[in-house]
């Protein structure tokens, strides 16, 4: 690592051998609660190249960049910026709009080192990968903690969600949100474009919420969710995304979306793991989703359960507002706004 005036030049490994990466401002605090910061960000993302490779490496993704510390303004990239150098690779996707358009793609670690000297914070991946990007190889499910819950009640929900997996012949691989929450991934074949992933997803989270009825919902409508964890089908979606797994996270103890396994689960606490904690863990316990891919599964039985419930009446659930309305969908209205018939037209 050498130093300029007011720059540090990192060597990180490459493919090739190493590349000299240079940070600006590497004493600015990113967090400061926490008092890491960018030099922090960079060498944390060194410590954790191979696991976070495999992960989010070869993807769409998305970074999130603040133009001063956690805490303050925000915005998202996906197009690679100009002046990005020739390791920074990129493939075209289409948009749910439509629209096609370049978006970067880390193949090695000093691309995403060069992401954070441009003032990226959380990396946002897409379940596809770039050889194929209409067609995702994962099922993401958010299980989002609603007010009047927390973290152990996503806990309690996503052990029920890895017997309901099972069951559809998909195993789960776990991760902590970052926040309160937890994602829940599945493997699975390339075969499917992103609305059948969707429709796979919102079938779980219906089985799930059978299961659970008093503590799970698939609601849309935060007024109609109650104190229950929300699956979050939407995250399924083309272009919607969540945190990386070993992505930091712009909260202010500067936490990592970080995989566990399943026995951790009932004892992890997620606001230990962050970019200062994080690297000794990998480390020491390796990492928990290294063999995921290595026996994806289907989305048989997930839609096959579906096509069931559509035909038990259960049709098509509320899309993001910014989508085109999309076939069966019912109003984007939440249910306190929507304009009740006259009591003559009612039945």
């Amino acid at each position: 690592m050498a130093k300029e005036k007011d720059a540090t030049v990192l060597s990180v490994p490459g493919p090739d051998g190493d590349r000299e990466v240079r940070i600006s401002s590497p004493s600015r605090v990113l967090w400061p609660e926490a008092g890491l910061t960018k030099l922090d960000l960079a060498q944390y993302l060194v410590a954790v190249a191979e696991p976070f490779l495999a992960a989010n490496g070869g993807r769409p993704v998305s970074l999130q960049r603040f133009s001063g510390d956690v805490t303050g303004e925000e915005f998202f990239s996906k197009n690679p910026p100009r002046g990005a150098p020739d390791y920074v690779d990129a493939v075209t996707v289409t948009y749910p709009s439509g629209r096609s358009h370049p978006q970067v793609v880390i193949r090695e670690i000093a691309a995403a080192v060069w992401a954070a000297q441009m003032n990226t914070v959380v990396f946002h991946p897409w379940a596809s990968r770039a050889p194929l990007t209409d067609n995702p190889d994962q099922l993401r499910i958010d299980l989002d903690p609603q007010p009047g819950t927390d973290f152990s009640d996503a806990v309690t929900a996503a052990h029920e969600l890895r017997a309901v997996l099972a069951e559809a012949g998909l195993t789960g691989f776990l991760k902590t949100s970052g926040n309160r929450g937890l994602h829940v991934y599945a493997p699975i074949t390339p075969e499917h474009e992103f609305l059948d992933v969707r429709h796979a997803v919102i079938a779980i989270g219906r089985e799930l919420e059978r299961r659970m009825p008093d503590a799970v919902t698939t609601r849309w409508w935060k007024e109609e969710r109650g104190e229950r964890i929300f699956v979050d089908y939407n995250q399924a979606n083309r272009d919607r995304t969540i945190a990386g797994a070993y992505s930091p996270r712009a909260l202010p103890h500067a936490s990592v979306s970080c995989p566990v396994s399943w026995h951790e689960l009932d004892d992890v606490d997620p606001r230990e793991l962050t970019i200062a904690t994080v690297p000794e863990r990998v480390a020491s316990v390796g990492d928990p989703w290294a063999d995921m891919h290595a026996q994806p599964g289907t989305l048989d039985t997930a839609l096959s359960w579906w096509e069931r419930d559509l035909e038990n009446g259960l049709g098509e659930l509320a899309f993001p507002p910014d989508f085109p309305k999309m076939p069966g969908e019912p109003p984007r209205v939440q249910p306190s706004r929507a304009k009740k018939k006259p009591a003559a037209e009612q039945d």
